[in-house]
């Protein structure tokens, strides 16, 4: 027997759905774990394609695992798309008393900031949306997140 599947319905691709099951468990193991001197994953970076909402909907269990962290610093997130507000941080339960929502003012570049919130050490992750970056650039912000004892995800949205 086959079940007709309704067209107007989006679907997720199956590689995303499984990307987001393997990340989760990952993200959750590295932020229960002390800060380490010699933590060699001080910078990961994520690339999801496809639809705004589907991304953001990949995003928000990684994010609200981010945001309930027993560490009592901060979820900085720099620069996030206009489609990640206030209102999408609650309805995707997410602890916003927790979370820092920054963007650049003048001439300071998105990097720079997550630079300085990576160095400052008052988070525990600094969430970057970044694209494209650099091999030099995330050479820049895994120092800045060693030196402030922080992690730094970027997410790479195309």
């Amino acid at each position: 027997m086959q079940f007709p599947q309704s067209l107007s319905r989006t679907q997720l691709p199956l590689f995303e759905g499984l990307m987001a099951a393997a990340v989760t468990p990952l993200l959750k193991q590295e932020v229960e774990s002390p800060w380490q001197e010699n933590h060699p994953e001080a910078f990961s970076e994520m690339s999801l394609r496809g639809a705004a909402g589907h991304c953001l909907n990949l995003l928000a269990p990684i994010l609200r695992e981010l945001s309930q962290n027993n560490d009592a610093r901060w979820l900085s997130l720099i620069a996030p798309p206009s489609s990640l507000t206030q209102t999408w941080l609650r309805e995707a339960g997410l602890n916003r008393e927790r979370i820092l929502l920054l963007h650049p003012r003048g001439k300071q570049s998105a990097l720079q900031l997550a630079q300085e919130a990576l160095k400052l050490g008052r988070s525990h992750t600094v969430v970057s949306w970044l694209h494209p970056l650099e091999q030099h650039a995330r050479e820049q912000l895994e120092q800045a997140a060693r030196q402030g004892k922080a992690q730094s995800l970027n997410i790479s949205l195309g």
